[in-house]
């Protein structure tokens, strides 16, 4: 039995050598663990290890091969073969020093081997190099640090020193090196200068230091400290605040391992990092209700809160950071959404405020996994609104109903029953004959907001439009005025596209969008006034009238593209309907002849097509649309930040590329103003219907233009072709390629045409 046993483990060994040599080294490493598994014998064990460590070596397992060769050695000292496949790993892994030793030795066994005496040599002078270097960057550190504290240093002298030290914190070594040479103690006492170009730059060597490394940020928290870090990023400074954003950022990621990308480091061991995650969320809640917080640090603090607390993967069941931030920071979210900044005594905010704020609710309330957990959510929002309520206090009463409008903006299923409540549309219609025009504005916005939902639009209709046409008329104040014009623009759209709905008589949508696009050119208005002006094109353009005549206005068009350009990004998703509409880039229905008889004979209402909605008066639209500077606007909408630019207006941005690019002619314009790159973050994150319209928008553009114009960016050499492509290219590559074929034919089609166009490369790419 033991003879067949060992000529089992013989056949294995030299069935695995066949392997290896014929470059098969996946059968080998299998023939190799299968011998490891029966083999007895020490010294035969010794080098089966021995040859799977040099499979693992091919593999480029470094781990593997290191394990594998000190088996092998632990059996013999003296393995010359296991010693030097030892000194291969250990080099990859960056382990010179241990390498060396390993190396030291085989030649001290052999001493004329030139291979052993070659690689020894190049280790020590590798060795003498990196602590040549350790040993620089250290008097470089202190050198950056003397100069930063100088006083007799000048100001260009000491805004090199703080580059260096933020280029220095992005390595890993770098970092380290200003973490061991009493860095942080320096980078809090630079905080504390005061002095905004300092503190960015020791915000931003911090962000360096943490980001993929887990030790390094547990020691800043404890370090620094939340509180001085919110401190900081409360300041009335647009810069310093999206800096310090950026380092909490990175440190949560860090803390919770929520970065996945590879740094190459070694997994640090600290302890649980729960409670600091925890202090995190609940310094970010007080912030957004302090006074002392800026407009703009309001605004990423609650950035900071939709990024880390809503679940990445829904997949995931535990929603445990909704529910914690429901209890402890649900009643602050609802007091920044009623803020009426005309209004004394409220919180700093900026224009993008509010909208954020309903950005997090809606987040929030779609991370609750049931029953139980919505209805203790709309409890909270019911019980805070009914508390606001006062007869007696008007300012209460309208910071009521501007929560309401925040709800109706965010989780609209929890202000649509709030809104239903007894005593609510009657306080919006008392609001609207107030004398003071804050109230009215209020109970305008409310108005509109609330008529989202046919059902209540109709509620509106026969019995809101008497109100909003009084206030139109009678006000003298243009602020209220396009108000109350958008709220009759929204029970106007009420019957969408379907020309058969027209909720007001003929002509009045397009008198109405007239006046809209009035406004929308007066440079005399602001910026938030102007705004309203295309909310309401963005109800009307589902009048195909109002579509033509919007693209034969090129002042307006060209008016709204440079507010969509604006500070104010609560524009967009306003933006982006109306162009979803002017293109007709909304799914629509496929109509089925026999349906359509089954529906008329049955007398139920079957849906008219506008006879502008057809292909041609589409095309038409899409070109004048092109010549005003349309893609230009679109790339910077996608360059919005996060929270306000959310996966819904992703979508339509995409819709509206994908319409643009139809026509080949279109194409090369659209990569000229930068579509192309514009694309690829659509085509990588949102909604899954969002990302298959910019793949195949991207996808078109590929067929007809250079890669390298079309994907700008980091660029990669692509293996077999004699061109590179930034990596975000490649991954849309990957992400087309890869579309259900069922589905996405056409997604193929156009890859397939590029892959075949003579200046772009072989075959090789798509393989």
């Amino acid at each position: 039995m033991l003879c067949a046993s060992i000529l089992s483990e013989i056949q294995l060994k030299e069935e695995g050598n066949k392997h290896f040599q014929a470059g098969e080294i996946d059968k080998a490493i299998e023939c190799y663990t299968k011998a490891i598994k029966t083999c007895k014998d020490k010294t035969a064990l010794a080098v089966i290890y021995r040859n799977r460590s040099a499979c693992f070596l091919k593999k480029e397992n470094y781990n593997n091969a290191v394990s594998d060769a000190s088996k092998a050695i632990d059996v013999d000292a003296a393995d010359i073969k296991a010693l030097y496949r030892r000194c291969q790993a250990l080099e990859k892994l960056g382990k010179l020093d241990m390498a060396f030793k390993d190396v030291q030795r085989c030649a001290t066994i052999e001493p004329k081997n030139k291979t052993f005496l070659e690689t020894l040599r190049r280790l020590g002078a590798e060795i003498q190099q990196k602590l040549k270097t350790t040993f620089s960057t250290d008097s470089r550190v202190q050198n950056m640090f003397d100069i930063l504290f100088s006083d007799e240093s000048d100001k260009e002298k000491q805004e090199k020193a703080a580059n260096n030290l933020i280029v220095l914190a992005r390595e890993d070594a770098g970092a380290e090196r200003i973490f061991q040479n009493n860095g942080m103690p320096l980078l809090v006492q630079l905080i504390d200068t005061g002095k905004p170009e300092m503190i960015l730059a020791a915000i931003r060597t911090l962000s360096g230091m943490c980001t993929g490394h887990r030790a390094r940020a547990t020691a800043i928290i404890h370090t620094v400290g939340i509180s001085k870090l919110c401190s900081v990023m409360a300041v009335d400074n647009e810069e310093i605040v999206l800096a310090t954003a950026n380092l909490l950022q990175c440190v949560y990621d860090s803390l919770s391992g929520g970065d996945k990308r590879n740094y190459g480091k070694e997994e640090a061991l600290v302890l649980d990092s729960s409670k600091d995650l925890k202090d995190i969320l609940l310094a970010l809640l007080e912030m957004i209700t302090s006074k002392k917080v800026s407009g703009h640090g309001r605004d990423q603090a609650l950035n900071l809160l939709t990024k880390n607390v809503p679940r990445k993967d829904k997949k995931n069941t535990d929603n445990t950071k909704a529910l914690f931030t429901i209890d402890h920071g649900l009643k602050k979210i609802l007091k920044v959404c009623g803020q009426v900044p005309d209004l004394p005594d409220q919180l700093p905010l900026t224009e993008n405020t509010q909208l954020i704020a309903s950005v997090l609710l809606n987040k929030i309330y779609d991370d609750l996994r049931c029953d139980p957990e919505r209805d203790n959510f709309r409890d909270i929002c019911d019980e805070y609104i009914k508390s606001k309520f006062d007869p007696n206090d008007m300012d209460k009463n309208i910071h009521a109903i501007n929560t309401l409008s925040g709800l109706l903006q965010g989780p609209f299923d929890v202000g649509n029953v709030l809104a239903g409540r007894q005593g609510v549309m009657e306080m919006m219609v008392a609001l609207c004959g107030s004398e003071r025009e804050v109230d009215q504005l209020v109970a305008v916005e409310a108005l509109i907001h609330a008529s989202t939902k046919t059902s209540k639009a109709s509620f509106f209709i026969s019995n809101g439009v008497t109100l909003l046409k009084d206030m139109y008329k009678k006000t003298k104040n243009e602020k209220i005025k396009i108000r109350a014009l958008v709220g009759l623009c929204k029970l106007g759209s009420a019957g969408g596209d379907d020309y058969s709905m027209r909720q007001f008589a003929e002509g009045s949508t397009e008198k109405l969008a007239k006046q809209c696009r009035k406004w929308l050119c007066n440079p005399t208005l602001d910026v938030r006034t102007r705004k309203w002006a295309v909310e309401g094109l963005a109800y009307l353009t589902n009048d195909a009238d109002v579509k033509d005549d919007f693209v034969d206005d090129e002042a307006a068009m060209r008016a709204m593209f440079e507010l969509a350009k604006s500070k104010d990004k609560t524009i967009l998703y306003a933006v982006a309907c109306t162009l979803v509409n002017c293109t007709n880039s909304y799914d629509k229905k496929e109509i089925i002849p026999e349906m359509v008889q089954l529906a008329k004979f049955s007398k139920q209402h079957v849906p008219e097509q506008h006879p502008k909605d057809k292909k041609d008066f589409i095309e038409r639209r899409v070109k004048k649309l092109l010549k005003a500077g349309v893609t230009s606007a679109l790339t910077v909408m996608v360059k919005a930040d996060s929270s306000v630019l959310t996966d819904q207006t992703k979508e339509m941005l995409a819709r509206v590329f994908l319409a643009l690019a139809d026509d080949i002619k279109d194409r090369g314009t659209i990569v000229a103003q930068g579509g192309g790159k514009a694309l690829i973050p659509l085509a990588l994150e949102g909604t899954d219907k969002g990302k298959i319209k910019a793949s195949h928008a991207l996808a078109k553009i590929a067929a007809v233009s250079n890669p390298e114009m079309a994907f700008p960016g980091e660029r990669v050499r692509l293996p077999f072709t004699s061109f590179s492509l930034s990596i975000k290219g490649m991954k849309v590559i990957v992400r087309i390629l890869h579309l259900p074929s069922d589905v996405h034919t056409q997604h193929k089609q156009h890859m397939v045409i590029w892959r075949d166009t003579e200046e772009t490369a072989d075959k090789g790419i798509v393989e």
